[in-house]
């Protein structure tokens, strides 16, 4: 099922500014919220979805890299949901986005004081981990699955935790004192267990105080075609995982473009310069042209002028949306020789005064600008 588009969960238009983007959200978290609307899964559903729409609208890189490549531009195409509500429960929501209800639903953070674990300690996430995948253009060109070596933190094994035995596992430790208002109850955080409602039971050897040790994994990653330099990918739950049985951060990849020894990309399009002698462009010829699979053969026409621009179409990158594949556009370069012996000199001297080498551009001739003008089109 397509995922839909983010301005359309919200209710808002694409030149919506960041305050109306923050209020439309508030009203739709507010609508589903899972208080107002217990055990209804369609509900939480849509809860989700507005927060992970407005995860990525609210953040100014994020929202330029959707308006511009949609939802594989953040990550839509690489791995999970690409996104937040698929990605994170409903406690990494409230933990992140906690303070726009503000009182709304009573409690600190949204959910009946779901700070982070309902009736529990605070659920940690783990922080993310970042790579660099180098694609030449022929991977770019038709998708690739890569294989990465990453080091991440991970519970070690043979650790165990227990319930914290100040809090009794809900984090938070009470005080009641009694005022000329009567008796008032204040919350802390506990100081055993820093919040988390646990302890560890068994710690192995080489494990931090967390029972974390670092671990090599391999992850694969199947990368879209047309992708392009700088974008960013996210594989949901393979960065460091969380401590005491937290939340496991994103693994993001960041897109590095290798150039190519003969052809330049331009957004989908390729570009080629050809080279051609004198007599060719005089007499015409074939020539093979590099491509992304291969060789194409193209004709060049007698009389073909320097500077002329040829489309080999559908030969570039594909639209990282499916909206169609660019073009290979060869720019002719007539060859000038610089060295010439004296006979052959004699036969540019003999040509100088014929009236057929002297340039005579007609109608039929464009200019620079209507070759600018035809490369874009």
């Amino acid at each position: 099922m397509a995922k839909r588009d983010y301005y359309e969960i919200l209710g808002i238009e694409k030149k919506a500014t960041a305050e109306e983007i923050k209020k439309a959200y508030r009203k739709m978290a507010i609508k589903y919220h899972p208080d107002k609307n217990p055990d209804d899964k369609e509900a939480e559903a849509k809860f989700k979805e507005a927060a992970e729409a407005y995860e990525v609208l609210s953040n100014a890189e994020k929202r330029q890299r959707y308006d511009q490549f949609g939802h594989a531009g953040v990550g839509g195409a690489a791995g999970g949901s690409g996104g937040f509500g698929g990605g994170m429960n409903m406690e990494d929501i409230f933990e992140q986005f906690g303070d726009i209800f503000g009182g709304a639903f009573g409690g600190g953070g949204g959910f009946g004081g779901f700070g982070g674990n309902r009736g529990g300690g605070r659920v940690f996430k783990g922080s993310n981990l970042r790579v660099r995948v180098k694609l030449n253009l022929e991977e770019i060109a038709r998708g690739v699955e890569k294989k990465l070596k990453i080091r991440r933190q991970a519970p070690a094994d043979g650790v165990s935790f227990k319930t914290c035995s100040t809090c009794q596992g809900s984090g938070q430790t009470y005080r009641v004192t009694n005022t000329i208002l009567g008796q008032m109850r204040t919350s802390t955080t506990c100081p055993t267990c820093s919040g988390l409602g646990k302890a560890i039971d068994k710690k192995p050897a080489g494990a931090d105080e967390y029972g974390m040790i670092r671990k090599e994994e391999t992850v694969s990653i199947k990368i879209p075609p047309g992708v392009v330099d700088g974008m960013q990918l996210k594989v949901s739950g393979k960065g460091n995982a969380g401590p005491m049985d937290g939340v496991n951060g994103d693994l993001i990849v960041v897109i590095e473009e290798l150039p190519h020894e003969d052809l330049q990309r331009e957004n989908n399009n390729l570009h080629y310069d050809l080279h051609v002698s004198f007599p060719d462009a005089v007499l015409g010829a074939k020539v093979d042209i590099p491509t992304l699979n291969g060789k194409a053969r193209i004709k060049i026409d007698p009389g073909t002028q320097s500077g002329k621009i040829l489309r080999l179409r559908n030969k570039g990158l594909p639209s990282i949306e499916g909206y169609g594949t660019g073009d290979i556009l060869v720019h002719v370069n007539v060859w000038t020789p610089k060295d010439l012996s004296n006979e052959q000199k004699k036969i540019f001297e003999d040509m100088r005064d014929d009236p057929n080498f002297k340039p005579q551009p007609g109608r039929g001739e464009k200019s620079f600008f209507d070759k600018v003008k035809e490369m874009f089109s």
